[in-house]
């Protein structure tokens, strides 16, 4: 399997230090975190990234705008809103999209 890559957003760093820990202790799942839009986006626009998790502490408009340019720059890219509910749950919400998807 093909190691996937991550970009994690939120506005709460202890949460974001928790989710790329977890998504991290998958050998095949790659992530990396940023609490700043702006900079979330140069990384996105220089890297492929499978999956963006859109983590607690993003307004509204900000979480709409940076789905949208994530679509637009990489159109394959799932987008995924995770607020909370433990490791469990957040590796169900991931496999779950990508079933979906038919991307495993």
């Amino acid at each position: 399997m093909k190691t996937l890559e991550f970009l994690l957003l939120g506005k709460n760093e202890a949460i974001l230090t928790i989710l790329l820990r977890l998504v991290n202790a998958d050998e095949n799942w790659n992530a990396i975190a940023f609490s700043n839009e702006k900079e979330a986006q140069e990384h996105f626009q220089n890297h492929k990234i499978d999956i963006v998790l859109l983590s607690s502490g993003i307004e509204d408009h900000i979480e709409k705008e940076f789905t949208a340019f994530c679509l637009e720059q990489q159109p394959g890219v799932e987008v995924i809103e995770h607020f909370g509910g433990g490791s469990g749950l957040l590796k169900s919400e991931i496999l779950h999209r990508l079933h979906l998807k038919g991307k495993l």
